[in-house]
């Protein structure tokens, strides 16, 4: 009976002996999205765009203020309409106060100046780097009558890192807003 067992041990143990183990190479995470198409966004707010069929509109807490969803991304982009009465710098003011109170965990803020003159669209773009609330951040106006800012939000603790392919996929639908926004007449 020790015998068998001794033996039994012996096989277990050659047995066991075979190839070395090999660490497993470190995944990376591929996130793919699905090409943008667009369509556009009319309503009866002084203003039109393209937006992409991967997003989703809602309506939002007032008039002429929506919510663009990625539902799959769990991101929205909050678009805020205001007529400008005789308040122009109060509003690019708050516009940028918004951009600029993210400072304390931003490691860089990029901005960029667009000027559609034949359109009557002029504003400015504001990347966020670093761990902030919001990545991307812009205002449109005709610097007479109306004023629209739109900021992107994720639904999750700021990763720059894990939320890359996502923010850059939401910048370029939000570069191709402000290509296409125009004014009502």
């Amino acid at each position: 009976m020790l015998k068998n067992i001794f033996f039994a041990c012996l096989f277990l143990i050659l047995a066991s002996c075979g190839k070395k183990p090999l660490p497993k190479p470190s995944g990376e995470l591929r996130l793919e999205y699905p090409a943008p198409k667009y369509q556009n966004f009319t309503s009866d707010c002084p203003f039109t765009f393209d937006y992409s069929n991967f997003s989703e509109i809602q309506d939002g807490k007032k008039k002429c203020w929506y919510y663009i969803n990625y539902p799959k991304m769990k991101a929205k982009i909050f678009i805020t309409y205001f007529p400008i009465q005789n308040d122009f710098n109060a509003h690019t003011k708050e516009a940028e106060k918004l951009v600029y109170e993210h400072t304390i965990k931003a490691s860089s803020i990029d901005t960029q100046s667009f000027s559609y003159p034949a359109k009557k669209v002029y504003g400015n773009f504001y990347q966020l780097q670093g761990e902030t609330a919001s990545n991307i951040q812009f205002y449109v106006t005709d610097s007479t009558k109306h004023f629209v800012t739109a900021n992107l939000y994720f639904n999750t603790r700021p990763k720059p890192d894990s939320l890359a392919p996502a923010v850059d996929y939401i910048k370029k639908d939000m570069l191709h807003i402000i290509d296409t926004f125009k004014w009502k007449q």
